[in-house]
């Protein structure tokens, strides 16, 4: 039995698609037609099924699935044994909010980086996370790091899920700063920077304030909270974001968490991937040390 052949499957498993698995390996369609048929030939089993435009696998594809990935892995990691861990190399595509982009993963990345200097790591950052699990299901990211409510699939392997918490937010010079329990009504008249609509910490507070009947107007709407935490150490207004975002602001005094009497909004840290993805050596490197970096942090 041919690794290739095994690859190959796994491919089409994962984007549903033998011509998807084409472009991404590098084979021409009809090449990866014959791997699979060499493959069913060899098990005596088919492995997909057609119809029309849609592939699915057969009940002998989804026993071989899971035999298929530890098969891959033992290869994988009988390939590695003599290697060290700087000459790991590929690449490495993350789904991740932009919040994780500017506030967690710099510190990570750059470690990663000195490790394994041959990998190549892409970021994705849709707006909304919706397009984050749909870009994992058609494998064009191999983890998904993400910031919202516990989310779970059948399909995923978990490998984070860690609580966040989320705070209205003002300069240390604000007066709000000293205040306890701002009421609602003196927070609106406060000028408000808030990442965009559908952003799911900003969904979730704008929830809880429209249940008790306040409707949020904010002055800007951006999507990068490096802006907005700009603003806010310039005294210019409030805004209402993730614990790790501040973090080192308000440590340094420089920020200011608000007592308010709004209720608290509590997110999740979560880290995935697909139960079909072949695990490479710069995935699993890379879990374990932004794991690691987030349990420490936390």
């Amino acid at each position: 039995m041919e690794i290739r052949n095994l690859i190959t499957f796994l491919r089409i498993a994962e984007g549903k698609s033998f011509s998807k698995a084409a472009g991404q390996l590098g084979y021409s369609q009809s090449a990866v037609t014959m791997q699979i048929k060499q493959l069913e030939e060899e098990l005596g089993a088919r492995l997909f099924e057609r119809i029309g435009k849609q592939v699915k696998l057969t009940q002998a594809g989804e026993r071989l699935l899971p035999y298929a990935l530890e098969i891959l892995e033992s290869v994988g990691n009988a390939r590695s044994i003599a290697r060290e861990p700087e000459e790991i190399s590929g690449r490495l595509r993350i789904g991740t909010c932009e919040s994780y982009l500017t506030s967690v993963l710099p510190p990570v990345v750059m470690e990663f980086a000195k490790i394994c200097p041959h990998v190549e790591i892409s970021t994705y950052t849709p707006n909304l996370a919706a397009g984050l699990y749909d870009m994992l299901r058609q494998n064009e990211i191999d983890l998904l790091y993400f910031l919202d409510q516990k989310v779970y699939f059948p399909e995923w392997i978990k490998v984070l899920e860690q609580p966040e918490k989320i705070y209205f937010v003002a300069s240390a010079d604000s007066p709000l700063a000293g205040m306890k329990g701002i009421p609602v009504e003196r927070l609106l008249e406060e000028p408000m920077y808030l990442t965009e609509r559908g952003v799911s910490y900003r969904y979730a507070m704008e929830q809880s304030l429209a249940a008790k009947g306040y409707e949020l107007h904010p002055v800007w709407e951006v999507g990068n909270t490096e802006v907005i935490t700009r603003f806010l150490l310039a005294n210019q207004g409030i805004s209402f974001l993730p614990e790790y975002v501040v973090r080192e602001h308000v440590k340094a005094g420089r920020l200011a968490v608000l007592d308010t009497e709004c209720g608290e909004i509590r997110m999740w840290s979560q880290l995935v991937y697909h139960r079909n993805k072949s695990v490479t050596p710069q995935m699993k490197l890379f879990v374990e040390m932004l794991v690691r970096y987030m349990r420490k942090a936390g």
